[in-house]
């Protein structure tokens, strides 16, 4: 799923706190190879955003206002089967985990993990395996 050398990864975020975004988007802009390429607050904007900008990864919050995080991962299947998606939660029970997996996400990093831990799922999951908090190799 890597794109050439010469063209840096384009992950895009739904979350509904504007801090969470401005926090992520300033530690992945850091990363060699990775960049931000926008961003929504709800289900809605990010799917109307998704078709514009084509991005090569997603980084979901699991509790969005107004809709259900799972839908939103099943509706993003139906659109790219293969776009990644990397859910961000503050639920540590594996329970959630199990059902993003199951709804088509690729990896589940709670909001308790450090943040050295983000950009180790995220290049866990562009390399089309499966990352769980606390399940890391």
């Amino acid at each position: 799923m890597s794109p050439p050398r010469d063209r840096r990864i384009r992950i895009f975020i739904v979350d509904d706190h504007p801090i969470v975004r401005q926090s992520l988007t300033h530690l992945i802009n850091q990363e060699s190879g990775l960049c931000v390429c926008g961003e929504a607050e709800d289900a809605q904007e990010a799917l109307s955003a998704i078709d514009t900008l084509q991005p090569d990864m997603m980084i979901l919050d699991i509790s969005l206002k107004g809709s259900s995080s799972i839908d939103l991962i099943r509706q993003i299947r139906a659109r790219n089967a293969e776009l990644p998606i990397l859910v961000l939660s503050m639920y540590e029970e594996s329970l959630y985990a199990k059902k993003v997996l199951k709804a088509g996400a690729r990896g589940y990093i709670t909001k308790h993990e450090a943040t050295e831990k983000l950009v180790p799922a995220i290049r866990q999951v562009l390399d089309g395996e499966i990352f769980v908090s606390g399940g890391e190799r």
